[in-house]
């Protein structure tokens, strides 16, 4: 992966990461550095997931991989953020 991908995954991370921070109902109680981090990871294993799916590379905007993308980041938040409910 070069420099540019680099850059890319985390600046799609960082929407991803809000945006699915959007989606879970009610206040989270996590840090932005998380939600950025769990965008991260939820865009790269989104991707992957699309690429098996055979979604990735379409005509357009990849409207079913951003989908998934978003409902990883949704799921990775809420549960974080259910973790750290339970320490409290």
């Amino acid at each position: 992966m070069e420099i540019t991908g680099i850059i890319s995954a985390i600046v799609i991370g960082v929407v991803i990461g809000v945006l699915g921070r959007l989606v879970v109902p009610g206040r989270q109680h996590i840090g932005v550095l998380w939600t950025i981090l769990i965008g991260i990871v939820a865009a790269l294993i989104g991707a992957a997931i699309a690429s098996a799916l055979g979604v990735a590379d379409t005509r357009g905007v990849d409207w079913i991989e951003w989908l998934i993308q978003i409902a990883l980041a949704a799921v990775g938040v809420a549960a974080l953020d259910r973790s750290k409910a339970v320490h409290r």
